[in-house]
């Protein structure tokens, strides 16, 4: 799986959110600024090509439907993360954010209960 670009990731985010359709439909779900109509078919059209999404041709349109899981994508995405960034260690990761004080407490004993209950 490719990674994406920042703009090819609002593009995805936007489709998961859609569902299968058509670029007008994926540009009006698309949060502000929205993109214009042009760059919002290219990025789209990448992302085919990436293997990202399929197309049907319906009459002069195309429709796209996502081929990969928005679980999935996030799921490789944040073990790569974690891998390049963290040592491969999620404890070095949760160190990180405590130590930048962008994890409370609180939040830290959920995730304590959360591992515990799993």
């Amino acid at each position: 799986m490719e990674k994406l670009t920042q703009q090819e990731e609002a593009a995805m985010l936007t489709v998961w959110k859609a569902g299968p359709g058509f670029v007008k439909d994926f540009l009006e779900a698309h949060p502000a600024p929205q993109p214009p109509y042009t760059t919002l078919a290219s990025t789209i059209k990448n992302l085919e090509k990436k293997g990202y999404l399929k197309s049907r041709k319906i009459g002069n349109v195309y429709e796209y439907t996502p081929i990969i899981a928005e679980d999935e994508y996030k799921q490789k995405f944040m073990n790569g993360f974690v891998k390049d960034y963290f040592e491969d260690s999620y404890k070095a990761l949760v160190t990180f954010f405590a130590k930048e004080k962008k994890i409370s407490p609180e939040e830290l004993k959920e995730i304590v209960k959360l591992i515990e209950k799993n």
